[in-house]
């Protein structure tokens, strides 16, 4: 098979798959639950699906063929620059669900026509790669905004609890050093090179070279049982372990929460996980529309930044800076050969990570031994996206890529969090992927490591 050939069956494989999962995750719900009821942090599913296949029109036929769109009325509905969030969920501007499968159809149908019978140049590959990359982006809204109003769990979710299990005697826990040393940081390229291989976003380039200190960095994910140690010593009421963005995150009443099946503001301060509840004496979680008892080898989830900066200051730890997290995950190392997983250039698979929206964060934190990054540190891909220290800036020589508003929204007021969760796509993520969350964000998947003080 020649190269281009071997491009078309890639780009229709990732297409079709990206396709059946969205379709999946909105046919799966009743007429009823595509109504969600409003909350700051989702969109509307319906809205998702017109809104991702409007991205194909904008970036592929309007872009590359110079095609109308399918209805130009309804452009500025699906545009997210051109609609409020909260008009999003005005029913009366947007069609049903029939109309809107039919136009998501018809837009996934006229992709899969145009790889198959046009040329595929380098640009029209990266093209096309960026809008169904952004389509899975919204895949994994779509799975936390069934977990935020509480309805049933995705299509494909094995959820069946892992049976009890000893800690494996080979696994050492603590933590593991990272020597100092000079370390690639990031993807080749920039917006004019139209990476086709190494796909990249423009926040991940270009590549440079950093000189870091070593460090210890901590193994695994904070679990369940760690955080909940915290939790019971009083620490969300103890002001001395939180700084003045945490104080002031820990005293805002105008957050979400579900209640009864309707979201409705918080009405006093969290001492404990977005999702947590002590129940019948013990902790539980809420998992998508049911509460289970608090696995405590899983890793913590739904966490916000200020939860984690308070846990590791309570335990005498700090959060890692994003460079720390990238080299204690990939290891890259000027002159050598580049790798982009922990475990190297092998794309993901389940036996190296929990990812696809399959097991939600519920196995142990010790699990996916086959994902371990160089330096043995675990589940550094997957499971949940995790916190750093770093604000969300640009690389030097950073160039605007051809989505303007990909990562330049969320420079200077967001935190930078990596590795990607179980809800994430396994085709979109790398290690150099670069995630940016507002410090309060706890309704996605979030969770952390940590490392020990200078």
């Amino acid at each position: 098979m020649d190269t281009g050939q071997m491009r078309k069956t890639e780009l229709l494989a990732e297409l079709a798959l990206t396709r059946k999962r969205t379709r999946e995750l909105i046919t799966s719900l009743a007429e009823r639950q595509l109504k969600v009821p409003y909350h700051p942090g989702v969109n509307p599913p319906l809205w998702e699906m017109g809104h991702a296949a409007f991205f194909y029109e904008v970036f592929v036929f309007n872009l590359l063929d110079g095609d109308a769109s399918f209805d130009p009325e309804m452009d500025d509905l699906w545009d997210s620059f051109h609609i409020d969030h909260q008009d999003r969920w005005c029913r009366d501007l947007f069609p049903g669900l029939e109309r809107t499968l039919y136009y998501f159809d018809h837009v996934y149908d006229k992709m899969a026509e145009r790889i198959q019978c046009k040329p595929l140049t380098d640009r029209a590959v990266y093209l096309c790669r960026y809008a169904i990359f952004h389509q899975n982006m919204h895949i994994e809204s779509l799975v936390w905004c069934r977990q935020t109003v509480g309805y049933p769990s995705p299509p494909g979710a094995n959820l069946t609890r892992p049976a009890p299990a000893e800690v494996p005697d080979e696994f050492p826990g603590g933590d593991v050093i990272v020597p100092a040393g000079d370390w690639e940081i990031g993807m080749p390229g920039n917006s004019l090179q139209y990476a086709t291989e190494d796909f990249a976003f423009d926040n991940e380039k270009p590549r440079h070279l950093v000189r870091l200190e070593g460090f210890a960095i901590s193994r695994c994910l904070v679990s369940n049982q760690q955080f909940s140690v915290f939790v019971e010593d009083g620490g969300y009421q103890k002001p001395e372990f939180w700084s003045s963005g945490g104080r002031k995150w820990l005293t805002e009443k105008n957050g979400m929460e579900l209640v009864e099946g309707e979201m409705k503001p918080r009405m006093e301060a969290p001492k404990h996980p977005l999702y947590w509840r002590w129940h019948a004496g013990q902790w539980q979680e809420r998992l998508f529309d049911h509460w289970n008892p608090l696995i405590p080898d899983a890793p913590v989830t739904h966490v916000s930044y200020w939860e984690a900066e308070a846990y590791c200051h309570w335990a005498g730890r700090r959060l890692p800076e994003e460079y720390e997290w990238e080299v204690a995950a990939l290891g890259n190392q000027q002159g050598g050969a580049f790798q982009r997983y922990p475990w190297g250039n092998e794309s993901p698979e389940p036996v190296h990570a929990d990812m696809n929206a399959s097991s939600m964060a519920q196995n142990p934190v010790y699990d996916y031994p086959a994902g371990d990054s160089p330096f043995g540190c675990r589940q550094m891909v997957g499971t949940v996206w995790e916190w750093t220290s770093s604000q969300f800036f640009p690389y030097d020589g950073f160039c605007i890529d051809m989505y303007p508003f990909m990562s330049s929204l969320q420079f200077g007021d967001h935190k930078v969090c990596r590795g990607g969760s179980c809800a994430t796509s396994s085709g979109l993520i790398r290690g150099t992927y670069r995630q940016a969350y507002l410090p309060r964000r706890n309704d996605v998947y979030t969770g952390f490591r940590t490392c020990a003080l200078p």
